[in-house]
């Protein structure tokens, strides 16, 4: 079975979308089940992962329910407040609830670059080991040094990389990106994810455009480090889902079947603790 790892739904009456204006016209109403089931069907996947779009308590509640009513959500990554004197209880009581299988703060728009080592963060860290849940990073590739900071502090932490931690395909160059990424895979277990790129890449990129991030990613993760990944409907800023697909499939034509069924699908199910899909 496919699984998409990374998708979205949000209802903008809701409000606590911050970074999500009318300027985003693509983005800019409400995306639901009903919009991904066509997409899913259309490309054989067998499940979803729904990720957290907004910092609040009642995002995660929401995503929980929506998972409770749809099949095709294997499960959630939800948002906790890992400040919070009572983080270590939170994340306790949503542990609780099958479908959460971790959470993510949204690390790349906190004003704070060095904000996941502050020591007060410890026993939110602490309380996500002890109930097996997995740490999604959304981060860009300034905060991969203070990552690794807090990955050597709890070597037990489960970690997912959202969006290969966005490397800067439409402007700039990447050696910085790919050197700390390599570090940070050879001291780690870290699991990435193979999602968000063609975002990156601007509306104009080309497969050959991503593979100078897709190759580097293989060398140093391997393919039963990557976890494949839709990121819809962020994606649609700069591709379709058929486009994405795709062009995935073009990335991985040199592996064998095993490992891009790995990619696609079993290095999820391992990541977040799922059953392995037939």
């Amino acid at each position: 079975m496919r699984l998409d790892a990374h998708q979205h739904f949000w209802t903008l009456s809701r409000g606590d979308y911050g970074w999500l204006t009318a300027d985003l016209s693509a983005l800019y109403r409400d995306f639901g089940p009903a919009d991904l089931v066509p997409l899913l069907d259309r490309h054989a996947i067998g499940g979803t992962i729904l990720v957290q779009a907004a910092p609040t308590d009642a995002e995660t509640d929401f995503m929980l329910s929506l998972a409770a009513q749809h099949g095709f959500i294997k499960g959630v990554v939800g948002w906790a407040d890992f400040a919070a004197p009572d983080a270590p209880a939170r994340i306790v009581a949503l542990s609780r609830n099958p479908k959460l299988l971790g959470l993510r703060p949204m690390i790349q728009d906190l004003p704070d670059d060095d904000w996941i080592t502050r020591d007060g963060l410890d026993a939110a860290f602490d309380a996500l080991i002890a109930r097996d849940l997995t740490f999604d990073a959304l981060v860009l590739p300034r905060h991969l040094g203070p990552l690794l900071t807090r990955m050597r502090r709890h070597p037990a932490l489960r970690v997912v990389i959202d969006h290969g931690a966005k490397p800067p395909l439409a402007h700039g160059p990447l050696d910085g990106w790919a050197r700390d990424m390599a570090t940070l895979a050879r001291e780690t277990g870290a699991y990435c994810k193979l999602s968000g790129l063609v975002t990156e890449a601007g509306r104009g990129w080309t497969v050959d455009t991503l593979r100078r991030c897709t190759d580097h990613l293989l060398d140093i993760f391997g393919p039963d480090r990557l976890i494949w990944g839709s990121d819809w409907p962020v994606c649609t800023l700069a591709a379709s889902y058929a486009d994405w697909y795709a062009a995935t499939d073009r990335l991985l034509a040199d592996l064998t079947e095993a490992q891009r069924t790995a990619i696609t699908g079993l290095n999820a199910a391992r990541a977040y603790r799922l059953p392995q899909p037939a």
